[in-house]
């Protein structure tokens, strides 16, 4: 992992994604986790204030380490305990049917083999456990979708394998048979990387 994407990338992504526009969605995804949780691209740790307060301990994953040093202001600050591991998401180490909640938030746009890592998710979820989303991708809008396509080789550069053009339903789908999800643009933002999806897939076995 080269500098740009251990030191600057960080605090880029800190920067950005501490805007207030994203705190309510983190807060809606969030208001329903319970049980033994895992956050994969937990990135520096920005969902901890939201987590629900009976949430006592969560496991977290991310394969940056730079990510892993800004986290850890914001872990000494919580009163959750966590289990800060740096790995990537598409091979977990952790026993099947181990979570009941998975909790993932922009990050499934740039995981290099994301249909590797919901088929984790998956397996490490306990029959009837949940994966709560919010993610961004492709738009509804024909138009939009044209730049999107256009512009993602460049975003994979500067965004460190970030993805504006998946079809973030179509790849939760792929895992999962019951999904209940919201699509929406995040105001104030340019829609061809504020086009969002949020929701909840239930392992049903």
């Amino acid at each position: 992992m080269g500098f740009y994407s251990r030191v600057i990338l960080p605090r880029l992504l800190d920067c950005t994604m501490s805007d207030p526009a994203f705190a309510q969605y983190r807060q809606k995804v969030l208001a329903h986790v319970e049980g033994e949780v895992l956050e994969i691209g937990f990135g520096t740790g920005l969902n901890l204030s939201y987590y629900p307060h009976h949430i006592e301990k969560i496991t977290t994953v991310d394969p940056n380490s730079g990510m892993n040093k800004l986290a850890q202001k914001r872990i000494e600050a919580s009163t959750i305990k966590v289990e800060n591991r740096i790995l990537n998401s598409e091979n977990l180490p952790m026993a099947d049917s181990t979570f009941d909640s998975v909790v993932s938030t922009w990050t499934l746009c740039s995981i290099a083999q994301v249909e590797k890592a919901l088929q984790e998710i998956y397996r490490v979820l306990k029959p009837g456990g949940k994966f709560f989303f919010v993610e961004h991708g492709l738009s509804d809008k024909p138009n939009i979708q044209v730049w999107q396509n256009r512009l993602t080789p460049l975003q994979k550069l500067i965004a460190d394998g970030c993805h504006l053009n998946r079809n973030i339903q179509q790849l939760v789908e792929q895992q999962f048979n019951s999904i209940s999800l919201e699509k929406f643009n995040i105001e104030n933002f340019p829609k061809v990387g504020s086009y969002t999806y949020m929701g909840v897939a239930t392992k049903t076995e």
